[in-house]
């Protein structure tokens, strides 16, 4: 028996979807932090020695996460595609969110990494007790940049997750042909 006859386009692989859940609640987790030690005082000292080097330690493992789902779903032969039971905007727009989390999957921790490197004030990048290299030279002036970015991309990351959310309970709970139910394909 060839592997790929397991899969079917009714359902994701298991590896994406354990992927796909490790990397949800990273991102959740990751985005609650951010959240959270950015409206801290800054004497408080857990901001700066706990919360920024495990969000940070967080970030890339995530990243790295997010690099390993793409090169399994470029491996993977068969996906699901969007039900035809779903109106041509609904998988339009299902692609599109789909496309763009992926993509800010990418470039949210990429800026968050470029907002530590170029900061002056910045220990660097900690990765689970290894410092990384800080490929960017200190310029405080690109770390403005970097942060506004990093802050922006990251909320308009927390809105798609919100539509997807959104998206796959009405698909679920709410349109009449079961058919429609994508988030079957994820469970």
């Amino acid at each position: 028996m060839n592997p790929t006859d397991k899969l079917t386009t009714d359902q994701y692989s298991t590896s994406l979807r354990i992927l796909h859940w490790v990397r949800a609640l990273l991102v959740i987790g990751l985005l609650w932090a951010g959240w959270h030690m950015t409206g801290m005082n800054d004497e408080v000292a857990s901001k700066f020695e706990l919360y920024y080097p495990w969000h940070k330690s967080f970030g890339v493992l995530t990243f790295l996460v997010v690099l390993v789902q793409l090169a399994v779903r470029v491996r993977t032969p068969l996906l699901p595609q969007p039900p035809l039971t779903l109106a041509r905007h609904e998988r339009f727009l299902s692609r599109l969110a789909q496309r763009t989390m992926y993509a800010l999957l990418v470039i949210v921790p990429l800026m968050g990494y470029s907002m530590s490197s170029t900061y002056t004030m910045s220990d660097g990048v900690f990765f689970f007790g290894i410092n990384l290299p800080e490929l960017l030279a200190k310029n405080d002036d690109w770390f403005v940049v970097f942060q506004w970015l990093h802050k922006v991309l990251a909320y308009t990351l927390l809105g798609l997750i919100l539509l997807h959310i959104a998206g796959a309970l009405k698909h679920r709970f709410y349109d009449k042909d079961p058919r429609s139910d994508v988030l079957r394909r994820m469970l």
